[in-house]
C-alpha cells in the first residue's frame, strides 16, 4: 500500500455503517459512512445516533420506515 492510501485508510473509521431509511410513496434515501465508536458504544447506541444526526439533517426521514442497516468493522 502506498503512503497516500496508508494516509486514507487512516483517516477512516473503524467502521463502516449504511443505513437506508423509507419513506414510503414518497422518497427513499441511504447514508453511508465510517466512524469510530467510543469503547462503551454499543450497536444500537450507534443506530440511535446515525438517526438523530439524519433526522436533524432531514426531518422528514424521521417518520421513515428502516430498511437497512449495517455496522461492520472496516477492514478486510
Amino acid at each position: 500500500m502506498s503512503t497516500a492510501q496508508e494516509l486514507v485508510v487512516a483517516q477512516q473509521g473503524s467502521h463502516q455503517y449504511v443505513l437506508t431509511l423509507d419513506l414510503p410513496g414518497r422518497a427513499v434515501s441511504t447514508w453511508t459512512g465510517t466512524l469510530t465508536p467510543g469503547t462503551r458504544d454499543t450497536r444500537h447506541d450507534i443506530y440511535l445516533w446515525l438517526r438523530d444526526q439524519i433526522t436533524t439533517e432531514t426531518p422528514a426521514f424521521a417518520q421513515g420506515n428502516v430498511v437497512f442497516f449495517s455496522l461492520e468493522p472496516n477492514h478486510l
